[in-house]
């Protein structure tokens, strides 16, 4: 199956995510991680779509994700680049194009290391909250928690 731009913009208007995490993991300095991903999830009847645009993008994984649901996802930050500049170069047609935009200063900041220091880590939970509405309460807790050990960093009210 060769998929071409316009299918892909249409299909990830459709069916697409793009979503940031961020969750704690004591290994790092600041104790979370930011994980950025794109997302496309299909029934197991439809998985050779999502083997197509794993060969589309050259990079990924097709796994199951929920009973006979399966997920192809981008985590790899050198890959979300070539997605971020496959999306600028063809941009989607709905209001998701408001959520890509914001994801594509997330994968720009951390392609820069801002998410290693407090200052970045909160501008991205602040980008992530306009974006990730199922998981605001989270967001809010871990940007409490890294105002209070971080007093610096923060940049004011919001």
């Amino acid at each position: 199956m060769d998929l071409t731009p316009d299918w892909v913009v249409g299909f990830t208007d459709g069916e697409g995510c793009f979503h940031v995490s961020v969750v704690r993991n004591p290994k790092t300095s600041l104790g979370y991680q930011v994980i950025p991903e794109f997302v496309i999830v299909q029934h197991e009847r439809d998985i050779q779509i999502l083997y197509a645009l794993k060969r589309f993008f050259r990079c990924g994984v097709v796994r199951r994700s929920d009973g006979d649901r399966w997920a192809f996802r981008i985590r790899k930050l050198a890959c979300l680049q070539q997605v971020c500049d496959f999306f600028t170069r063809h941009p989607l047609k709905t209001k998701k194009n408001v959520d890509f935009i914001r994801f594509r200063r997330i994968v720009h900041k951390m392609a820069e290391g801002q998410h290693l220091t407090p200052e970045g880590l909160l501008d991205i939970i602040e980008i992530a909250l306009r974006m990730n509405t199922e998981k605001r309460d989270a967001l809010l807790r871990i940007r409490e928690e890294i105002r209070r050990r971080f007093p610096q960093a923060d940049r004011g009210p919001d």
